[in-house]
């Protein structure tokens, strides 16, 4: 005999609810709307209740997340529900709701998100297609996500979105993509009528679309158009520079010395074109970065190069380090990729790190390469030169053309210094 299901103690149910309205969701979801005193959602969410859920109807201010603590402390002690589109754990308030009130206190009953639909009509595999947000989000942030053979479904964020990938689309090289809008997926309303490359997308598509949209993206990349692959080491010309650019073999060891991890914080110290930021968050979608640079128009360069690279999420601070550092968030890593001379930049980067964290820093001058030494001797890691040599014309036959070799001094700061190795002062690579 199987044992009855404790009642749920959280303070807040999550109810995912569809296009279909209240139709579509349980009978589970459904009594915990009625029992509800307070029932909170978007305006276009509490609609789709019917008369007899006679809670209070409390519809979302703007901007959403600092309000929550404060509307959910004035109706402390009553029996709330709130609405939420599909699933609510799934870039839904469910995710706002656990982060504000611990998991514990949250009961969630999902839906069918609007994902699961679409893939569904599409015929494609769930685990194959990647899926990028548009709500409340840039676009520039899809950039990101462009592959050959890729497909994609995009959130929108309301009728206005699919003209804005099929723009942000032709712009980066995959015009010929091919774009379909499915709007109110699982409701009575459902159709998928717009379709076509992003080349041949209407200017005024945008017209009679339903603001409850997602649109499929099977990614071609035009010809000629240049090939910026998912791992580091991006073509120079990717980037918008002055000169002061991570080249792309050092760039690529750079990011495989730091070492980047989904949800983890990077400082770009020196940012000069932003490379190594934009590179790192580029490796998942939760990796973060701040970039902080002294020249105004440097700073204003990385900005340009992470809206056109997909990470328009890039933080970039303008300032000199170290005294630029101060009050930012605590790093899981660190690049020092100029301003070594600094005085205290170096132990200000160190000292900022956790246990675990990883330091890269590069140099090309004497000057600073003594100071890497010099912190080898005190931290541990290891320092390498990385030279790069690049086959061109010499009179009519080829050659090699040297780079100014870069010293590259990595290590990772450890919990324990009183275990570590003799001689590594607590630090290992």
């Amino acid at each position: 005999m199987t044992a009855a299901r404790p009642a749920p103690t959280a303070a807040v149910t999550v109810v995912g609810i569809g296009a279909d309205g209240w139709e579509g969701i349980p009978d589970t979801s459904r009594q915990a709307l009625l029992g509800a005193d307070v029932v909170i959602g978007g305006p276009r969410q509490l609609d789709l209740l019917p008369p007899e859920c006679g809670g209070d109807r409390v519809s979302w201010p703007s901007p959403l997340r600092p309000a929550v603590p404060g509307l959910l402390a004035a109706h402390e002690g009553r029996r709330i529900a709130v609405l939420a589109s599909g699933d609510p754990l799934f870039h839904g308030i469910g995710r706002t709701l656990t982060e504000v009130l611990g998991a514990a206190s949250v009961h969630v009953l999902p839906h069918p998100s609007s994902v699961s639909y679409a893939c569904a009509r599409l015929g494609w595999p769930l685990e194959d297609t990647e899926v990028v947000t548009l709500v409340g989000r840039p676009a520039a942030r899809l950039a990101a996500a462009l592959h050959d053979r890729r497909r994609l479904l995009v959130l929108s964020a309301d009728a206005t979105t699919p003209g804005e990938v099929a723009a942000l689309l032709r712009d980066r090289g995959f015009g010929p993509s091919r774009m379909r809008v499915l709007e109110q997926l699982g409701g009575a309303g459902e159709r998928t009528t717009r379709e076509a490359s992003a080349d041949d997308w209407p200017p005024h598509a945008g017209e009679g679309l339903d603001p409850l949209n997602i649109v499929a993206v099977e990614c071609r990349r035009a010809p000629g158009a240049p090939h910026l692959g998912a791992v580091p080491g991006l073509p120079d010309e990717a980037y918008e520079h002055d000169g002061q650019l991570t080249k792309r073999h050092v760039r690529a060891a750079t990011l495989g010395a730091l070492a980047p991890a989904p949800g983890e914080l990077l400082w770009d110290v020196g940012g000069g074109s932003g490379s190594i930021a934009v590179e790192w968050m580029r490796t998942h979608p939760a990796c973060r970065a701040v970039a902080v640079e002294r020249d105004p128009v440097r700073a204003e360069r990385i900005v340009r190069n992470a809206h056109r690279l997909g990470v328009p999420g890039l933080r970039v601070v303008t300032g000199a380090a170290p005294a630029a550092l101060a009050g930012l968030p605590r790093p899981d890593a660190v690049f020092v990729g100029g301003g070594l001379t600094a005085p205290g930049l170096l132990d200000a980067c160190w000292e900022a790190l956790p246990a675990g964290g990883r330091l890269v820093a590069n140099t090309v001058t004497l000057e600073s390469e003594a100071l890497l030494a010099e912190a080898r001797r005190r931290h541990g890691g290891e320092l390498v030169r990385l030279a790069v040599a690049h086959a061109v014309p010499v009179g009519g036959f080829t050659g090699w053309r040297q780079a100014m070799p870069v010293t590259q001094w990595a290590v990772r700061k450890t919990s324990e210094p009183s275990e570590a190795v003799p001689g590594t002062a607590g630090a290992d690579t």
